[in-house]
């Protein structure tokens, strides 16, 4: 369940809200005269998002490019490939 308070509870209740934020992991929605203004979240959440959203960028990317092509990799190609990369 989404966590929503109002802007000034940052000001006025800070520790709660960071308590909340790093111990369930979870975002608070800070509203703003009724309607939505901030979001805060703990930096390990940020870092998450942030590469989720860097993954998904990926493979998207990916996804497109084999549509383009019908050049396809074995498993065992990738991981020869991989191991080549790392020098092992």
């Amino acid at each position: 369940m989404k966590k929503i308070r109002p802007v000034s509870d940052l000001r006025n209740k800070f520790a709660e809200i960071s308590k909340d934020v790093h111990e369930q992991n979870e975002p608070v929605f800070l509203t703003k005269n009724g309607y939505g203004d901030m979001v805060v979240m703990s930096m390990e959440a940020y870092e998450n998002l942030q590469f989720e959203s860097e993954v998904y960028h990926k493979l998207a990317a990916a996804e497109r490019e084999a549509e383009l092509t019908d050049v396809r990799y074995s498993e065992e190609d990738v991981l020869k490939a991989v191991d080549e990369l790392l020098g092992e």
